[in-house]
């Protein structure tokens, strides 16, 4: 990255909705050190504008396009962002009970959603039926006996795709690939046409589609082309067989910048795609796509306070009031984040380890990084929109951050930092 200077301000890693003026980072027309000073760090900040331009780089690309974009919400659950892309007219997919509860909450409609995940219960079932979920994304057969038994009881008629592992290698990082064969997720390919022929006979279901989502942080486009080559022999196939399908879901995974990364663009994705389905005569296939990171991932930070600057013979460490239960990416992936100062400063420059304040070696949010700041200063962990909060957990006893969305220059609190009484809500000691 650009060295760190007051003269030559860093450029944020694919987020231009924030930036540096006067020595200060903002986010749209709001200075991030007044939203730190105003509500504390740790502290999650969203920008509006940059979930819309993510959107609207999607809704370029599709044009005229019979395409229906379901938001991946497992990347941001939040009520506010969530809300935002419903008014935008987006689907959802989800993958629990609480993501359904959580997207009816904000009055989206249940008829854009796909309900994906390998261990669904009965309850979720029941409530999916209920609200009317457009499909139901089944990944293994036990799994479609089971849909088959609640619908029936239910007197409802199950809309389902089958989940197919095309056993493709996303060329991502293992914890975040989902289609090869040892992964958990989907439906072998090889036995697809016999889950589709015991889909059609079993009472309460109706067959609609078919699904795949080979992983996440993808940036090119042949893993892509060569699961769906795979589902679409499934489909000549299971046209043979007299089964018909209405849509065809490529899943998620497009990557985002974090580092010096180059994201695949939606419009390059559709356009090879979209070349396929005309090549095989199903462009009139309604197209389903499930982004997630590439929606929000670049349109948050986390802002961090260093509490010490800590010097050993080996290292110097910033130690901040962020931590591994704050953002747990790089300690579960060994994941990229860039850090910025908050406010620029010309101190001498040192390379920190830049860990938190939880009782793990595991703790830590950047290694190596040469930064230009002393006790006390902001810092901006970038790219942390996606499976930022979501993963956000309370060890140590620490409640999770609060998080503002900042719309050109109001700003709003989305959600609440929690206290203490949050955290033992619930809990009840032995009687005496």
């Amino acid at each position: 990255m650009t060295p760190q200077t007051a003269q030559q301000p860093p450029v944020p890693a694919g987020q231009p909705h924030f930036y540096y003026k006067d020595g200060q980072l903002y986010v749209e027309s709001v200075p991030l050190a007044d939203l730190a000073k105003t509500y504390g760090t740790p502290l999650y900040v969203y920008s509006r504008a940059a979930l819309r331009a993510a959107w609207q780089s999607y809704a370029d690309a599709i044009g005229s396009r019979k395409v229906l974009v379901c938001f991946g919400m497992k990347a941001n659950s939040n009520l506010a962002i969530i809300d935002e892309f419903a008014r935008l007219g987006s689907g959802f997919d989800i993958v629990s009970g609480g993501e359904l509860a959580r997207v009816l909450a904000v009055g989206g409609d249940p008829s854009k959603v796909v309900f994906s995940g390998v261990g669904k219960q009965v309850w979720e079932m029941e409530q999916a039926l209920q609200a009317g979920v457009k499909c139901f994304n089944v990944e293994s057969v036990p799994e479609l006996q089971r849909l088959s038994e609640v619908a029936v009881r239910m007197g409802k008629i199950a809309p389902v795709s089958l989940r197919v592992n095309p056993d493709v290698d996303a060329q991502t990082h293992p914890y975040i690939s989902t289609g090869l064969k040892e992964n958990k997720f989907g439906i072998a390919i090889e036995v697809a046409l016999a889950a589709y022929a015991q889909a059609t006979r079993l009472p309460g279901l109706r067959v609609v589609g078919v699904d795949c989502h080979i992983g996440s942080q993808i940036t090119e486009v042949s893993p892509y082309l060569d699961a769906l080559d795979k589902l679409l022999d499934l489909m000549a196939a299971l046209k043979k067989e007299g089964v018909e399908l209405a849509h065809l879901d490529l899943g998620g995974g497009l990557g985002i910048r974090y580092d010096d990364e180059t994201p695949l663009a939606p419009v390059t994705l559709l356009t090879a795609v979209f070349e396929r389905l005309q090549a095989r005569g199903l462009a009139h296939l309604q197209l389903v796509l499930e982004p997630g990171r590439s929606l929000v991932g670049n349109a948050g930070v986390l802002l961090t306070d260093v509490q010490y600057l800590k010097h050993t013979e080996d290292r110097d460490f910033a130690i901040v009031d962020a931590g591994m239960n704050d953002l747990m990416r790089p300690a579960l992936y060994d994941a990229w984040h860039g850090v910025l100062p908050v406010v620029l400063s010309d101190v001498a420059p040192v390379v920190y380890e830049v860990v938190g304040p939880v009782c793990e070696s595991a703790d830590w949010l950047a290694h190596d990084r040469q930064l230009r700041i002393s006790q006390g200063d902001t810092l901006a962990i970038e790219s942390a929109g996606a499976y930022g909060f979501v993963m956000a957990g309370h060890y140590n006893s620490r409640g999770r951050p609060a998080e503002v969305l900042v719309d050109g220059s109001d700003w709003h609190l989305v959600r609440q930092r929690e206290t203490f009484e949050d955290l033992i809500r619930g809990e009840q000691m032995l009687p005496r």
